[in-house]
């Protein structure tokens, strides 16, 4: 079965920095789209960001010219660099993997754990 680990959550101070990476576990043939999705307390699950496996981003508006993300096709996992990190950015981030191929069979999507991101002073 396919499966996505998450790793990066952790405290930062407003500003500052972190990298979250998410990578696919198992035998996998092809991801079309790989992305990052957030959830904070009371709110709904949105889009941070995807990235097709051409290459081609697509970010919420909230984060554009602050988070940037990046895949490694030969490594099946994908990368979320997020700068000037503003306590709103508070949230549970969930990898996401959109039509994936693998050994196991296809997946019309699949979701990772989640990992907390905590933006405060």
């Amino acid at each position: 079965q396919v499966q996505l680990v998450e790793s990066g959550g952790a405290l930062v101070q407003p500003g500052g920095s972190l990298s979250l990476s998410c990578a696919a576990s198992g035998k996998i043939f092809s991801i079309n789209a790989m992305g990052w999705y957030r959830q904070a307390p009371g709110k709904q699950r949105e889009l941070v960001a995807d990235i097709t496996s051409g290459g081609s981003t697509n970010y919420a508006d909230s984060v554009k010219g602050r988070f940037t993300i990046s895949r490694d096709n030969a490594k099946n996992t994908v990368y979320l660099q997020m700068n000037s990190l503003k306590p709103e950015d508070t949230a549970v981030y969930y990898c996401h993997a959109e039509r994936v191929l693998g050994s196991t069979g296809w997946y019309r999507e699949v979701w990772g754990q989640g990992t907390l991101v905590t933006v405060s002073s």
